[in-house]
């Protein structure tokens, strides 16, 4: 069913050969004449191909007339592009003096008659074969049609539910159902049950395993929760990497599979999990045993959710009855087709309209997919007439057989103009489950000529923004991400719609599977699915010299970046076949060669004149690029990101006069920017800029902030670091003009820390410099790191968009401006700050969300009181949601005694905080009621190092109700109340982690916990005092993890431990007497933990593997919060 789109194509070319550039040439060279006569006959087959490519469907020979057409088309386009570059080459040597010799000879008249000559007969013979087939064209009858079909960039009101998927319609009682199931702790004998959900395509079962993933109890349920999407083929080695890097969030060190399954059993032993498999379609039980046996070592109660389209599939992997989805009821159908067809999901006042629809939605089967797919098309057609017009003419003319849902999604592609259509079809070059970068698939779509502008001066980047929100909208789309500024991000393809996509591409986008063996002549895009076979590139492809897109490092598979060393024996063991490979790629226009683990690009890449977009991002060893990349002059994407070792960009990169995104995030290495940048006025990304240091006796090879000076375009981030460079000249900064980048959303100003000492010099030339790099007021967030200044500049505060701050490592900063609209605040390392605003000034209602204070040690409050003032050191942040206050020795947070409420204490109004971190307090004793009574929300408590600190438990649990978790170490008392008995139904009903570390008077595990039936996990190290645990430690009926290291005094375990049946993991760790009696078979007391299937006896544990444990984790939730603050 594949499908030859052109239209669009084609009016690029007309476009091109219009283009006052091109005429410039054909003037220059001689053959005005021909480029006119070309654009005429190209003109005469635009005219009928609207009508072709409808009768393409049932007209074989109309199809392979498109087929040749297409041919011919594609190498018009190289020619002219041919004849562009000359002109963009043209303009490199005029404006460059060291090229002088060679504009003489390029523009010499000799040349230009050898390359008119040429050139001329080039643009005969595609002339000669385009009028061939123009002549064909009158064979067919086609009808002339001079417009595509009508359509509109039109908007949704509200698209928050829809981008993310929030309000599952229909779905609630299939939910629980599946709840159910997931509670029920004697599902059968085994320990791990598996449950699957079987259903046609389309029909929401990813989307049910998701709602219930994601539901709340469901996530207190289990301790650890894992997704992987499996799909086909079957490969244990991928799931298991998917499954680690699941629960991890990180990627394992090691891709053997002994290492892996051994990864993966700790990972699981003991705990009771949740695992999702998303579309499984193996059929061999052998197969899937294997997977099997890696998972039985989970708790009692485990469970592994299945979605699956196969019977058989359910009955090979099931240990209970599968979960048959169907359909969604008539009235829930009603529902989501309202959600997609009207705006803002309401019913229209028009009744026949109504009628019409509810008429369409029943040829939608009561599918999901289906219906959001015709709902969605629906909303850009606004009258009776044109859904009577589809109901009568286009739905009912598809066939249709039972639970196929194919050919409405086919319908829905149909109604796509023909630009959307070729950027869809490229789409199926992603895998099935593949995240799709947004940005990314935007530059793929520019370096193949399917973006084009009305209008001179719209970003190709805006009108690429507007497409893919124009497929998202029609639920070609789903799943979206957004980053730290609220925008999309990352996208996926449902199942189904990827197959259509494939569909439609048909041989024009291939991926390359291990199992095929070469793609056919007419393949232009070509995705590597494995690397095993990347060596035989030559023989796979046939026509190199015809494809237009190499993607070799998209991780399609989680092992795909070690697969790809193989690429490493091919490009730089094999040089002479590494330059014949990649210059035999002639017409090339994105070529992806990330992840590859290269350490040299060869010089042939200079010989892809046509590429547009290169990736070559995550390649760690690459040190230097060759100069020939510089000879790009259409390169409009170059991503280096995360190149650690690249010390250097070409001198001549400001030769890459097309670029428009020049990604160098983590590239760490790299100790200058090259001089002339300022000359890529196309500009947009930058994501790091680096000053170097100055050495005047050398010519000017390295760039300065005056380079920034012409790219007004950037946007999003730019990063300036080195600034320590130009603490000698800071004038020098008022030359970058950031005022004028009004793109920009996040700005990071860093100067080496170190560099900076205490002169006044230094103090003044910085402030200079600063005030001299003033942003435009759209600036979002702010970073500066290493300022030398004691003030900040009075730009500072006029940012009124200005939502996050970070300020750290600035030695001397004293003073820091007002800012009552920030939404997070970050400051770390400021020695000299006393105050965060210094004026008197005082916000009585903040929307502050979070607030990072670290390493401040003169920091006293936020405000200086004055002697007539009464208002407190702190103003109150009722939106406060994350804090962490970490050394700060005089800082105030409390006065008077534990029972009297203080004026001055910070957290006199925070019932919206939920994560709390104080860290390193010398000066906090206790924890003052009044700030117990105020933190309702808080869920996450994080005591550490504060040694003089008294702390009650019962007191915690009797006002924060919300609590979650509690990590207390090091303090200098742990105060167990004798006459406490429990919590009695009291207290935090959440409360499932408590860790105990460090604490030297701690004999006995506090009372308080007596009767807390949701605690599923108890930690206690470095407790030299603790001498018995408690009989009551059987009541704990949900305690699954417990770790007792280094209580050298705790010599036995009682008798309750055996009442534990839920324990699914036991750590005993440097308690000699007590491993001693927890021998397995033999100790005093293994009958009490011989239930337990996952015990540890002995080895080692420290204290600074569970701080930097604890640490990352505090991290980590900052990201998160900032994302959400952010966004």
């Amino acid at each position: 069913m594949a499908e030859i789109v052109l239209y669009d194509t084609v009016g690029s070319i007309i476009r091109s050969l219009g283009s006052l550039a091109l005429q410039e040439i054909g003037v220059l060279w001689g053959f005005k004449d021909e480029l006119r006569k070309l654009g005429d006959t190209i003109s005469t087959i635009q005219a009928v191909l609207l009508d072709a490519e409808e009768k393409q469907a049932y007209n074989h020979a109309v199809k392979d007339w498109l087929r040749k057409l297409k041919d011919a088309m594609y190498d018009a386009d190289d020619l002219l592009d041919d004849y562009s570059t000359q002109l963009l080459r043209r303009q490199v040597m005029t404006r460059d003096k060291k090229m002088a010799k060679q504009v003489r000879i390029f523009f010499s008249k000799s040349n230009q008659l050898v390359y008119g000559f040429k050139m001329g007969h080039r643009i005969k013979a595609v002339r000669a074969r385009l009028d061939e087939i123009a002549t064909d064209r009158i064979k067919f009858g086609f009808n002339e049609y001079t417009t595509t079909t009508q359509f509109e960039h039109m908007k949704r009101q509200d698209t928050h539910s829809f981008v993310h998927g929030e309000d599952v319609i229909g779905r609630e009682d299939d939910k629980e159902s599946i709840k159910k199931l997931l509670f029920d702790p004697n599902m059968n004998e085994k320990n791990v049950s598996i449950i699957p959900i079987v259903g046609i395509g389309g029909q929401g079962k990813t989307t049910l395993a998701q709602y219930v993933y994601n539901d709340e109890e469901v996530q207190r349920h289990f301790d650890l929760r894992m997704w992987a999407c499996v799909s086909d083929p079957f490969d244990l080695k991928t799931i298991v990497v998917k499954l680690i890097e699941s629960a991890t969030k990180e990627r394992p060190k090691s891709l053997e599979m002994d290492p892996l399954q051994s990864e993966l059993r700790a990972k699981i032993d003991g705990k009771r999990y949740l695992l999702v498999l998303d579309d499984v379609w193996n059929e061999n039980h052998g197969t899937w045993s294997n997977l099997e046996k890696l998972l039985v070592g989970g708790l009692r109660g485990s469970k592994v959710l299945i979605t699956t389209r196969s019977e058989k599939v359910a009955e090979i992997t099931g240990t209970v009855s599968p979960y048959p989805l169907r359909g969604l009821s008539e009235n829930n159908s009603w529902n989501l087709f309202k959600k997609m067809a009207f705006k803002d999901g309401e019913e229209p006042n028009n009744p026949k309209l109504v009628e019409i629809g509810r008429e369409i939605i029943q040829k939608c089967a009561q599918v999901p997919l289906a219906i959001r797919s015709i709902g969605s098309l629906l909303y850009f057609k606004n009258s009776e007439d044109d859904w009577l017009y589809f109901k009568n003419h286009e739905l009912y003319k598809i066939t249709q057989q039972e639970n196929d849902i194919f050919p409405i999604l086919k319908l829905s592609y149909d109604h796509l103009p023909s630009h959307l259509k070729q950027c869809f079809a490229f789409c199926s070059l992603f895998p099935k489950d593949c995240e799709i970068e947004m940005k990314v698939l935007i530059q793929l779509w520019i370096a193949q000529g399917f973006l084009h502008s009305s209008y001179g001066n719209r970003h190709l980047e805006d009108i690429g923004r507007e497409y893919f929100m124009d497929l998202l909208w029609r639920s070609f789309f789903q799943d979206v991400q957004r980053n730290i500024f609220g925008e999309i991000e990352k996208c996926k393809m449902h199942d189904l719609i990827h197959d259509l996509a494939q569909s439609v591409a048909g041989e024009e986008c291939t991926i390359l599977y291990p199992d095929r063996e070469k793609v056919v002549e007419r393949t232009r895009h070509v995705a590597f699915h494995s690397s095993n076979s990347l060596p035989d590139i030559p023989t796979l492809l046939p026509k190199p010299n015809k494809m237009r897109t190499l993607l070799l490092g998209i991780p399609i598979l989680p092992t795909l970046c070690d697969d790809l060393n193989l690429y490493n024996a091919v490009l730089e063991l094999n040089k002479p076949v590494s330059n014949t490979l990649i210059s035999s790629f002639k017409c090339l226009r994105a070529l992806n060669l990330s992840r590859s683990s290269i350490q040299k690009v060869p010089n042939s890449i200079g010989k892809l004149v046509h590429l547009r977009f290169l990736d070559l991002s995550r390649n760690e060893d690459i040190k230097l690029l060759p100069a020939s990349i510089t000879k790009l002059q259409n390169l409009h994407t170059l991503k280096l990101e995360y190149c650690f070792k690249l010390t250097a960009l070409p001198e001549d990169t400001r030769n890459l006069i097309s670029l428009r995104h020049l990604e160098l995030g983590g590239c760490n290495s790299l100790t200058h920017m090259p001089y002339g940048l300022g000359k890529l006025t196309a500009l947009q990304t930058l994501s790091l800029y680096i000053l170097g240091q100055k050495k005047s006796s050398l010519p000017k090879t390295k760039g300065g902030l005056g380079d920034l000076d012409s790219l007004d375009e950037l946007r999003e981030v730019l990063q300036i670091k080195g600034l320590e460079h130009s603490r000698s000249s800071p004038l020098e900064a008022k030359a970058a003009n950031l005022e004028r980048k009004r793109h920009i959303q996040w700005l990071m100003l860093k100067w080496d820390p170190e560099s900076s000492d205490e002169s006044d010099k230094a103090i003044v030339n910085d402030e200079q410099l600063l005030q001299n790099l003033r942003p435009h007021l759209n600036l979002k967030f702010l970073t500066i790191d290493g300022y030398a200044g004691v003030t900040l500049s009075s730009w500072v505060p006029s940012l009124s968009n200005l939502t996050v701050i970070v300020i750290e490592n600035c030695k001397w900063l004293q003073h820091i401006p007002p800012f009552p609209l920030l939404r997070g605040v970050y400051l770390k390392n400021l020695n000299e700050l006393e105050y965060i605003s210094n004026d008197g000034s005082y916000v009585s209602s903040s929307p502050l969300k979070i607030l990072i204070l670290i390493n401040l040690p003169k920091l006293r409050g936020w405000r200086k009181m004055w002697e007539t003032d009464h208002l407190p050191l702190f103003p109150s942040f009722p939106s406060l949601s994350y804090l962490c206050i970490k050394n700060c020795p005089i800082m105030p947070l409390a006065t008077g005694n534990k029972t009297t409420p203080s004026s001055s204490s910070l957290l006199s109004d925070l019932s919206k905080l939920k994560h709390l971190y104080l860290v390193e307090l010398e000066q906090l004793e206790y924890l003052p009621l009044e700030w117990l009574q105020n933190l309702t929300s808080l869920k996450t408590l994080g005591i550490w190092d504060c040694r003089k600190m008294r702390i009650s438990i019962s007191p915690l649990f009797q006002h924060l109700t919300s609590l979650e978790n509690l990590s207390i170490l090091r303090c200098k008392e742990l105060i167990n109340n004798e006459n406490e008995d429990g919590a009695h139904g009291l207290g935090p009903t959440r409360f499932g982690h408590l860790s105990i570390v460090g604490v030297p008077n701690l004999v006995s595990l506090p009372r308080e916990l007596r009767g807390v039936t949701t605690l599923q996990g108890l930690q206690i190290m470095d407790c030299p005092s603790l001498v018995s645990l408690p009989e009551w430690i059987g009541d704990l009926t949900s305690l699954q993890e417990l770790e007792v290291i280094n209580c050298p005094n705790l010599i036995s375990l009682p008798e309750g431990m055996h009442r534990v049946t839920s324990l699914g993991r036991l750590t005993i760790t440097k308690c000699r007497s007590l491993e001693e009696r927890c021998e397995q078979g033999t100790g005093e007391d293994w009958p009490k933990i011989a239930h337990v299937p996952n015990f540890h006896n002995g080895g080692d544990g420290h204290l600074k593997d569970w701080k930097a444990s604890q640490t990352r984790q505090m991290y980590q939730e900052i990201y998160k919060v900032l994302h959400i603050v952010a966004s």
